[in-house]
């Protein structure tokens, strides 16, 4: 690699554009009007869904962003995971994928092999096939996938369909964009880094495999919004939450690192598009950051009837990452979202 090109300047879900930013945009689209188009932009959820006959819907997603660790391979890995799980939050099969590359000229092509071979891997995973792809020279390393996958036009989890009452469950821990902050400042421990990374490269295949078996209400994966951006999408202008700090999943290490002010952009565009929606009872500063934090290849937040979520958290605990029932979905009083 050449010396004067940085690889990892600091990328995943935290280059996103903000929420606040990118509604008032598509906000200005005209809806598409056609009875098999299943889901669409307009609900903000995590993929659209076409139907194609009565008994089967294709799904499709994209994402891409720059590296935010300095491995390539574990890049491609993060990447790839990170696009494909839009597929799993919708409920879906994956079957093909097509690699998504920016690339500059001068830096060794022998990175951009070890991207690949990451990506491919994942997919490979996931049970897919990488058929192709697009590249292009940029400045900037970019990579990611655009992805297919099939589902049942009936059984599709949609992001903005909570039920009053439901348990809100959430597969994967947050803070790792936190973590990534403190490791490019070289500040973080061996062990978190090594948590994040684990949770990143982790498919949401494995949690969405077991949903089948629960009365699913809705799904999202949490990104780049972070938790309490994407929960304000599923619970849509009807429903409210309540948080319990205490039973949020999340990498110890980062409340120390939130406290060190080892934050992002990202997550402060995030709490000014939902932080007065948002009431914080007695939390601390640095849990706040850890709720707003954007998260690359988050883990799932599931809207489920109260009386199966203690079975359902039984078999994703047995996955190996932390996670937790974090909550419930209450009617709309007052504040949206109340965290305690």
């Amino acid at each position: 690699m050449q010396e004067d090109i940085i690889f990892c300047k600091g990328g995943g879900c935290t280059a996103k554009l903000g929420p606040g930013m990118l509604a008032s945009v598509l906000e200005q689209l005209p809806k598409t009007k056609d009875p098999n188009l299943l889901v669409g932009f307009d609900s903000s959820d995590d993929a659209s869904v076409y139907k194609l006959t009565e008994n089967l819907a294709i799904v499709q997603t994209l994402d891409f962003f720059p590296p935010m660790v300095e491995d390539p391979y574990t890049f491609g890995q993060i990447a790839a995971a990170n696009a494909l799980s839009d597929i799993y939050a919708m409920g879906g099969v994956v079957k093909t994928a097509l690699n998504i590359v920016c690339f500059p000229e001068k830096m060794d092509l022998n990175i951009l092999g070890k991207i690949l071979q990451g990506g491919n891997d994942k997919v490979l995973e996931a049970g897919g096939i990488l058929s192709g792809g697009h590249s292009i020279v940029d400045t900037d390393v970019k990579y990611g996938l655009s992805v297919t996958g099939v589902i049942h036009p009936d059984k599709i989890y949609k992001n903005n369909s909570c039920r009053e009452g439901d348990a809100l469950i959430l597969t994967k821990p947050l803070g790792v964009g936190i973590i990534c902050t403190a490791e490019r400042m070289k500040e973080c421990s061996r062990e978190a880094m090594e948590l994040a990374l684990r949770s990143m490269t982790t498919l949401n295949k494995y949690a969405a495999e077991l949903l089948g078996e629960y009365e699913v209400h809705a799904c999202t994966d949490v990104t780049g919004f972070g938790f309490l951006g994407h929960l304000n999408e599923m619970l849509g202008e009807e429903l409210g939450a309540v948080i319990d700090s205490l039973q949020v999943p999340y990498i110890r290490e980062a409340v120390h690192y939130a406290d060190e002010f080892y934050i992002t952009a990202a997550a402060q565009r995030n709490r000014n598009h939902v932080g007065d929606r948002v009431e914080f009872h007695k939390l601390p500063f640095a849990m706040e950051e850890i709720l707003f934090d954007p998260q690359t290849s988050g883990g799932l937040l599931i809207s489920i009837p109260q009386k199966e979520a203690d079975a359902l958290l039984g078999q994703i605990e047995s996955l190996g990452l932390p996670c937790g029932i974090v909550g419930s979905v209450t009617g709309r009083n007052g504040t949206k979202i109340i965290v305690r």
